[in-house]
């Protein structure tokens, strides 16, 4: 019977690290996204073998006989080694995008698992494998996702211990350099891009320090401010993110900048938001949170931020006003041309006109831009010197990123997609000269609106590709449809189940396309928690 506790440990561990993984790419169930995910994902967190030892556990309580439990025992046995064999070919099978980041947070999780499950075993041991004892141990086995849930629930208080240990220590440090600007940047989409616009833009100048990458939450703030800020910076940059109202608002208490950029209001995480008003008035709390002899740059083209400003703005800090072609804004942007290497356009600031060239891609960019040289002004930098700098700012990585890939071009925007966003990419592929593909899974995390807004993505996709790549069935069905009403050819969908296999259907195209040059729009690419698991590749 022992080697049944030894499999049962090795099980153990192969599951509760899937389920490990996907509590952290859920953010550790942050405003309750694992447990949406174990609902929406049923089949991928209960195996089916593992009900088996529940059948063969109601003998143990109708015999006596020693041999009889011994049986029972070695097939439970058998039934989770042949379950850590699966395990194993998934895991060996499995290319994540996100790789399991082994935490100290993680560590912690393990080390409450291990003594649970430590003490279930010796209860086990003691009572000499009794049949009530072995029921709470298959069912961390069946309800694994759940035990990892209850795990992390045990954890809080340690976790809140830690979170105030490093918040205070990152706050101690901030206020201690009272001579450093600090600039908030948030909206709906954006804010990685405008942030290293600004930091580049503002370098001619100052010696700046934006958040890495996407840390744009509390725990991102005090992991910058902690292990990045140097004594020497002048600029500390801060992206911020918010899946529910209060968050950004928390964000502001934390670091209280004195300056603040808007990208534009849309529909991102309307699952949480609700609705497009709540989603204002959170991004908003950057924008009121600010004192008065600071300053922020919105955006004179978003209706919504200006009816914000006229009807419920809570303070008097110095607006920036941005635009296209809009002459009514401090700084706007006409005379915009593209094509596959960047862009060129005018700035106009009081009256004087400034020739800009950039090698990024997309209207949305030419906002970043705007926003990044009015606040450079504010902050005495000179626009002169901001335009030379803007000729260098290279695309961030997996956003409307040129790629060369074999004899094909890529776009890719696959970091994550929206409706304004993916708007933005169809447009520059439309301007380029060439066979034309999509290569999308749709757009996650937009509430009851979700369905439609991925239909209107179809219809736009229609009127600008050639040949459409969608990734997971079920979850492009709606853009499907908006595809097909538009007249699509329908020989010209495909659907696969991973974006890798996208390549060689690419390689087809072109082929077919008597080696034409392929432009593909790499729109999007969900993360593992969003996986499919079912294998589909046809026409």
């Amino acid at each position: 019977m022992y080697i049944f506790i030894f499999i049962y440990l090795i099980y153990i561990f192969y599951k509760s690290r899937t389920a490990l993984y996907m509590l952290q790419q859920n953010l550790y169930n942050e405003n309750n996204r694992y447990i949406r995910w174990i609902s929406r994902n049923k089949e991928r967190c209960f195996n089916s073998v593992d009900f088996l030892p529940f059948l063969l556990i109601i003998f143990l309580f109708f015999s006596d006989e020693s041999f009889i439990a011994e049986v029972i025992f070695l097939s439970i046995t058998l039934i989770y080694a042949i379950g850590i064999y699966d395990e194993y070919k998934k895991n060996l099978n499995n290319q994540n995008k996100i790789k399991f980041n082994i935490t100290s947070r993680i560590k912690r999780l393990y080390l409450t698992e291990f003594l649970i499950i430590f003490l279930l075993v010796a209860l086990l041991l003691i009572t000499k494998f009794s049949g009530i004892l072995v029921i709470p141990i298959c069912l961390t086995i069946l309800l694994n996702y759940y035990f990892v849930y209850l795990i992390n629930i045990i954890n809080k208080p340690i976790e809140k211990m830690v979170y105030y240990y490093y918040f205070n220590k990152a706050r101690r440090k901030l206020y201690s350099m009272n001579r450093l600007k600090i600039i908030g940047i948030t909206g709906s989409y954006g804010k990685t891009s405008s942030k290293n616009i600004l930091s580049h833009i503002l370098s001619c100048k100052y010696i700046t320090r934006p958040t890495p990458k996407n840390l744009n939450t509390p725990y991102g703030l005090m992991i910058t401010i902690n292990n990045h800020l140097d004594k020497f910076d002048e600029v500390f940059i801060a992206e911020m993110g918010a899946y529910v109202p209060g968050e950004i608002k928390n964000m502001c208490d934390f670091i209280k900048p004195k300056y603040g950029i808007l990208t534009v209001i849309g529909e991102a995480h309307l699952e949480t938001f609700k609705s497009r008003d709540n989603i204002c008035r959170t991004k908003f709390e950057l924008i009121e949170s600010l004192d008065e002899d600071g300053a922020c740059v919105l955006n004179l083209d978003d209706s919504y931020q200006v009816a914000y400003v006229k009807n419920e703005l809570k303070n008097k800090v110095k607006i920036i006003w941005i635009g296209i072609d809009n002459l009514e804004a401090d700084f706007y942007a006409t005379n915009i041309k593209s094509n596959s290497k960047g862009m060129n356009f005018d700035v106009i600031h009081k009256d004087l006109k400034y020739h800009v060239e950039t090698k990024l891609l997309g209207v949305h960019n030419v906002y970043n831009i705007l926003a990044s040289i009015a606040l450079g002004n504010e902050l005495k930098v000179s626009i002169p010197d901001m335009i030379v700098k803007v000729k260098s700012i290279m695309p961030v990585e997996h956003r409307l990123e040129i790629k060369k890939l074999n004899n094909i071009t890529m776009i890719d925007d696959a970091y994550n997609s929206n409706p304004i966003g993916a708007k933005n990419a169809l447009n520059v592929l439309k301007m380029m000269d060439g066979i034309k593909v999509v290569v999308t899974p749709g757009m996650i995390e937009l509430g009851s609106d979700e369905k439609k807004l991925n239909y209107e993505f179809g219809t736009r996709i229609a009127e600008v590709a050639d040949y459409v790549i969608l990734i997971g069935e079920k979850r492009c069905k709606d853009i499907k449809e908006g595809i097909l009403d538009k007249k699509f050819k329908k020989d010209k969908i495909i659907i696969l189940n991973k974006v890798v296999d996208a390549y060689l259907e690419l390689e087809k195209i072109r082929n077919r396309e008597n080696d034409k040059e392929v432009y593909a729009l790499f729109e999007n690419d969900l993360p593992d928690i969003y996986s499919e698991g079912v294998k589909k590749n046809e026409n």
